[in-house]
């Protein structure tokens, strides 16, 4: 960069800010209060005014729930005036006493819960005409009906005002859907400003702080070349215009300090500067394969940066096939169609991308000098230049990548050596992404096994129940034997309402969902569920925690092995009350006890497979790397001990 005149002081002249710093209107912090006040104003209208949206919709929608209920409320009334039970007359005027409380709390709102009617002419006025109709039509005649006389009338009436608060609760609901819309549009010009607020930020900050500071370093990047003549141009009065003519200040006294040694500094900044993008290069590239995304994204990425990085006019990467002899094109970039199609898949023999699998990386600096060159795809598609590197993990080769250039191009052995330690990470990515997979699907599988045998334990052997029963039934029934009719159709009940209650027990736990922490209140939601079902008595001993809290996986297992147990006392104990302790200090333990029929751990263990819900809490506690004790005896209760040792734990 020639040496710029200063636009703003002469030569010689000494500048006033070096004395007093620059003044508070040319300040940059001044700028950049100023902007963000601006921003911060416009962004809490926009806020504010959707919050007052969303207050006028919840409001609205209680409105629309009372209004619903006023046509609910006349039809109950109509009910209650055609039965003419012994006590009618109260329950009607409670009826009535509840629509008039309903219509005046419609009229006034009630902005605490919130609750009104929005403010639109159409909705008001089809207000009054409801209220207008209860008023002086149907409250009337429902009095004259209590009265004695004739329902006839309020009965005529009720159509027309089931009519008119349908009106009502429509017109309601079309000016909710207006205001979602207006919502909706808002929230979106709230992202439109803070997009262009935050773009136009950006733009701020990028001219009044990195482009000076990109000056700046591009100043002290040239002068560590050993250009010494290089001055910064002094386009402001802010902080930035005093360092630049500081900068220039500093650059002429190190032009006389250090023109002997030129050319030793400018060997070495060279050295640097290539130190430094390798290291770049090779920071970024890892930044980007360690962040979550499939396998087509994370190659694409890839080829992008190292095309970039290398100034490579084309490149794609290939995988091997499993039975290792096709090599099958990923993704590509700057490559024709023709030629992806015509390289898709190919041997692995028979071309440079094969070849590089098996010998290593093949860089060949222009086709023009290689014999039969117009043999290869890619140079008859005018690529004169080639590099193409392996893809490992480990000891395996996973594929290759390749670079095209339009131009004869020679690769630094540096260059090569980064190329190379590229692939490797590529192959390390690619290799986790498959163990991931792999991991997951595995634990997809165990899940559904669980699931698999818990429905066999439940639903399958009460289908097979109700099965039988109905073939019973229907052998009675064709024999006319009614005494046994009656005998089974209550068994029958029976069975469909335990099936019942096994899906319901499984579709709740299969939603279980745990948080850090919330195995308590879990655990507490499961017994009061388990006293809904069945009525019997639960204690619950908690200890004082002293340890910290189990991670959501261990704590969703432990609360499955509780609910597959008080399931196992609802089907086969008969108890009439079950303890369940908990106690979470160093080592986590958890017991079950109830005071059934029990049953005999000699007769469980001859059936081998046949209880499944011992064994899914069995396969459940090996899950987490606990142990499970179950102590039974016929008539004296089962307990069921789940104990996780501290070195057991894993962390939270």
């Amino acid at each position: 960069m020639d040496i710029n005149p200063d636009p703003y002081f002469p030569a010689g002249a000494a500048d006033p800010a070096d004395r007093d710093g620059p003044r508070l209107r040319d300040r940059l912090s001044t700028r950049i209060v100023a902007s963000s006040i601006v921003a911060l104003l416009v962004v809490v209208s926009m806020v504010c005014w959707t919050l007052w949206l969303s207050w006028q919709l919840e409001g609205a929608g209680a409105a629309i729930n009372d209004t619903g209920s006023l046509r609910m409320r006349a039809n109950r009334v109509g009910i209650e005036l055609l039965q003419r039970s012994p006590d009618h007359v109260l329950r009607t005027r409670a009826l009535i006493a509840t629509q008039d409380d309903t219509l005046a709390r419609l009229r006034r709102g009630v902005p605490a819960r919130p609750l009104f009617l929005p403010q639109d002419t159409d909705i008001r006025t089809q207000f009054e005409r409801v209220a207008l109709a209860w008023q002086e039509r149907m409250h009337p005649a429902a009095e004259h009906a209590l009265r004695g006389e004739t329902t006839t009338t309020y009965m005529a009436e009720l159509p027309h005002f089931v009519d008119e608060a349908d009106r009502l609760v429509r017109l309601i609901e079309h000016d909710n859907a207006r205001k979602t819309t207006l919502l909706r549009l808002s929230q979106a010009v709230l992202l439109a400003i803070s997009c262009a607020g935050t773009l136009a930020m950006i733009y701020l900050l990028y001219l009044w702080i990195i482009l000076p500071v990109l000056r700046l370093r591009d100043g002290l990047s040239r002068m560590a070349g050993r250009e010494f003549g290089v001055r910064l141009p002094v386009e402001s009065r802010d902080e930035f215009g005093v360092l630049a003519q500081g900068f220039n200040h500093m650059a002429d006294q190190l032009a006389g300090l250090y023109r002997d040694l030129e050319a030793r500094v400018a060997s070495k900044t060279a050295q640097l500067a290539a130190q430094n993008r390798e290291l770049e290069a090779l920071y970024d590239m890892t930044a980007f394969l360690n962040e979550p995304g499939d396998i087509e994204a994370l190659c694409c990425g890839f080829l992008q940066r190292v095309r970039r990085q290398f100034g490579a006019d084309g490149g794609s990467v290939r995988v091997i096939d499993p039975d290792g002899d096709k090599l099958h094109l990923m993704v590509s970039d700057g490559l024709s169609a023709t030629l992806e199609h015509d390289e898709h898949c190919m041997s692995i023999n028979s071309c440079f991308c094969g070849q590089a699998t098996q010998q290593g990386m093949i860089v060949i600096r222009d086709f023009r000098q290689a014999g039969n060159a117009t043999a290869f795809h890619c140079s008859r598609e005018g690529f004169q230049g080639l590099g193409v590197f392996r893809i490992v993990s480990g000891n395996t080769v996973l594929g290759s990548f390749s670079l095209h250039f339009r131009k004869a191009r020679a690769l630094q052995p540096a260059e090569t050596q980064l190329l190379e330690s590229l692939g490797q990470h590529l192959g390390v990515a690619l290799e986790n992404r498959r163990l991931g997979a792999e991991a997951r699907q595995m634990a997809v599988v165990q899940e559904r096994s669980l699931m698999a045998q818990g429905l066999h334990d439940s639903i399958a052997q009460g289908l097979n129940y109700l099965n039988l029963q109905v073939q019973m039934l229907e052998q009675s029934a064709n024999a006319g034997a009614l005494d046994d009719v009656r005998e089974l159709v209550p068994l029958l009940r029976a069975g469909v309402e335990e099936s019942y209650q096994d899906v319901r027990e499984l579709l709740l736990n299969f939603r279980a969902r745990l948080e850090q922490g919330e195995l308590l209140a879990g655990v507490e939601e499961t017994i009061a569920r388990f006293r809904r079902q069945t009525g019997v008595a639960v204690t619950l001993d908690i200890a004082p925690q002293a340890g910290p809290p189990l991670p959501p996986e261990q704590q969703l297992q432990v609360l499955f092995i509780l609910q597959e147990a008080l399931s196992n006392v609802r089907k086969h104990a008969d108890a009439r009350h079950v303890r369940v302790s908990l106690s979470n200090a160093r080592d986590f333990d958890l017991s079950i006890e109830d005071d059934g029929r029990g049953y005999d751990p000699a007769e469980v263990s001859q059936r081998g497979e046949a209880h499944i819900g011992l064994n899914i809490m069995r396969e459940r506690a090996e899950r987490i790397h606990a142990e499970l004790r179950f102590n039974a005896r016929p008539g004296q209760g089962v307990r069921v001990d789940l104990h996780l040792p501290e070195s057991m734990r894993q962390p939270a």
